[in-house]
């Protein structure tokens, strides 16, 4: 007794090749995209607020912050992978990226900001030259905060100042 279509072995081409994603490659396309949702479950709240997502996904990662149960958890989670599939993932991956500091643009920035701290407070001709790059930053404010850190740092006191410092040069980057 032969269970084998003989007919089957016609209808198979070995030189056909079949050009579209395998199984595995489209299970890893969808696990990626459910990690993604994942992320945006975790991302703290002032963050999700910021990040820009269609609305039934927005809805779907709000439930999915507030259910505490494990199955009803995976199950949220697995819903947001299907709605992840209707979107497109960059722009909103390019958004977590500038969230996490992995952007190399905001790493850039984030050195920039550290150089001008540091050299404002080792060299005062830096606040002209930081000045003239930047003329809207507050030079009176910006001339106590460099007086206070060079204090702190020779007192051996907190970084109050130097932090400051940091804060006004990285607010004056943004507005640049």
């Amino acid at each position: 007794m032969r269970l084998i279509d003989p007919d089957a072995e016609l209808e198979f081409d070995p030189d056909e090749v079949y050009s579209g994603p395998s199984k595995s490659q489209i299970k890893r396309e969808v696990e990626a995209l459910q990690a993604l949702g994942e992320k945006l479950v975790a991302l703290p709240d002032a963050q999700f607020k910021r990040i820009d997502l269609p609305d039934a996904l927005r809805v779907a990662v709000a439930e999915c912050r507030r259910i505490t149960q494990n199955g009803a958890l995976r199950r949220q989670k697995q819903y947001i992978g299907k709605l992840m599939r209707t979107v497109d993932p960059a722009p909103i991956q390019a958004q977590l990226d500038v969230f996490s500091g992995a952007s190399a643009a905001e790493n850039l920035k984030l050195h920039q900001a550290e150089k001008w701290r540091d050299r404002l407070i080792a060299d005062n001709e830096a606040l002209t030259l930081f000045l003239n790059q930047f003329p809207a930053a507050d030079a009176t404010r910006l001339r106590q905060l460099i007086r206070n850190a060079r204090d702190e740092a020779a007192r051996s006191k907190p970084p109050k100042s130097f932090r400051e410092i940091f804060k006004l040069v990285r607010e004056q980057q943004n507005a640049a």
